[in-house]
């Protein structure tokens, strides 16, 4: 396939180097410039909408507004061109982009996806794929390249979106709760290495406590994903849960520890650190 691709930062430049090594040919605009080996830099993100799809991997919705949106891109993209967004976005804004993208004529699929710059190297990420089913089927290459498995979200692309923030959520909550359960087992003289040796080993062994335990056992928190946008990930959660009336005290709990968090100076840091917020928080009381 002919694809461009909007976005080179640690993740897109992993998915790039992906599309390349499985054959397709990729032209690539990035705001702060830059290469990478085999993919052909483009002037403008106009340029890269010329082909049979797009992928987009920006930072917020913000970004992808004044990129493409404000921009007036859509209007100048290929005929039937499908655009596949992989950035963690909102859930409203999700719902914009697929009234934007019907009256431009071209095909939308929310793409996010689950996994870190390593995962996404090893072409191993979980892909959150929804839109209408031949958007999605004209994307898979795509999707294929870049992901060890693909999970339908079903024909609604905001529907992938509210998955992804979900997760994301969770994710933080994990941190959170290890976090306290140090608090606790360390008071009583247990040190935190044994302790997740414990939990790991029999009711915790998912990834995500696998990799933050590592995190707070060595008090280690250079920055895979940074705090800034774990606390912006759980703006988009509470905004979701207010769009459809509903209440989340944990949701509440963790967005109120993460924004300590960034205020406190760690927002550069892996957003795991708001786990040493809460240690040293619990230290002081």
């Amino acid at each position: 396939m002919d694809i461009g691709l909007i976005g080179l930062g640690a993740m897109g430049r992993a998915m790039a180097k992906n599309l390349v090594a499985a054959g397709h040919g990729v032209k690539a605009w990035n705001r702060s410039g830059g290469h990478v080996e085999g993919v052909t830099m483009v002037h403008a993100p106009a340029d890269a909408f010329r082909g049979d799809a797009v992928l987009t991997m920006l930072s917020e919705d913000a970004a992808i507004r004044t990129v493409l949106l404000d921009t007036g891109v859509l209007a100048q993209a290929k005929s039937g061109l499908v655009h596949v967004v992989s950035s963690t976005i909102s859930v409203a804004f999700a719902q914009e982009l697929v009234r934007t993208h019907e009256e431009a004529g071209l095909g939308y699929v929310s793409a996010p996806v689950l996994g870190r710059p390593d995962v996404a190297a090893r072409g191993e990420l979980n892909v959150l794929a929804g839109g209408p089913p031949a958007a999605v089927v004209t994307a898979q290459p795509i999707l294929e390249a870049i992901g060890g498995r693909i999970w339908d979200m079903g024909p609604e692309a905001p529907t992938a979106n509210a998955a992804k923030i979900a997760c994301n959520m969770m994710i933080t909550m994990a941190i959170e709760a290890m976090a306290e359960a140090v608090v606790l087992t360390e008071a009583n003289g247990l040190a935190r290495d044994r302790f997740f040796e414990v939990i790991l080993g029999t009711l915790f062994g998912s990834r995500s406590y696998q990799v933050y335990s590592a995190n707070i056992a060595k008090g280690d928190y250079e920055p895979g994903f940074k705090a800034t946008l774990g606390l912006k990930d759980l703006r988009l959660a509470r905004e979701a849960a207010e769009a459809v009336g509903v209440g989340l005290p944990m949701l509440d709990a963790v967005h109120r520890q993460m924004s300590k968090t960034v205020d406190g100076g760690w927002g550069d840091r892996d957003w795991s650190a708001m786990a040493e917020f809460t240690i040293q928080q619990g230290r002081r009381i």
